[in-house]
């Protein structure tokens, strides 16, 4: 389940402008939305499922944007529609089953490497299974196979750090 519960209908919008010079704002901005995983619905007007800590985050968000000499405002909002709003979903879902494939591909992986790699690679997995998991609001069905696929590198790396029956490890 997502770590998170948006109230069902209510999205929280940011819009903003930033100057393009300097570049390093808009960079910083950019990176920010990325790892909160917002929905882009237009240049300079990101959404996310309207929760305490989602609203939080795009505030913060905002109050940077003015900080760089730019412009923010934030919306609490309603689609017309119940199509757009699973349209919304829909992108936000698709985005962060992409991610999990991702996630699961590299477990593959790693379950490949030596001992040591797999041991370093499931920590770095690990870390990014929480940063998805932060910002998945619509869990997708690839998610479970993600986890599947890291709790299996777990077992092996478990399974390496185990002592060798009748011999020393």
């Amino acid at each position: 389940m997502p770590t998170t519960e948006a109230s069902p209908g209510e999205w929280v919008l940011l819009s903003y402008r930033l100057p393009r010079e300097p570049s390093g704002p808009r960079t910083t901005l950019w990176r920010r939305l990325r790892r909160l995983g917002v929905a882009q619905l237009s240049d300079g007007l990101v959404a996310l499922p309207a929760d305490a800590r989602t609203r939080e985050q795009l505030e913060w968000l905002a109050d940077d944007v003015l900080a760089s000499a730019g412009t923010a405002d934030l919306w609490l909002a309603r689609p017309a529609t119940l199509a757009q709003e699973r349209e919304l979903a829909a992108g936000m879902a698709a985005t962060r089953a992409e991610e999990y494939r991702e996630l699961t591909g590299a477990c593959r992986l790693a379950m490949t490497a030596d001992r040591q790699q797999r041991t370093r690679a499931l920590r770095r997995l690990r870390g990014d299974w929480r940063a998805i998991d932060r910002r998945d609001f619509f869990p997708p069905p690839e998610r479970e196979l993600a986890a599947a696929a890291l709790r299996e590198l777990a077992a092996a790396a478990a399974a390496d750090e185990a002592p060798v029956a009748g011999g020393t490890p």
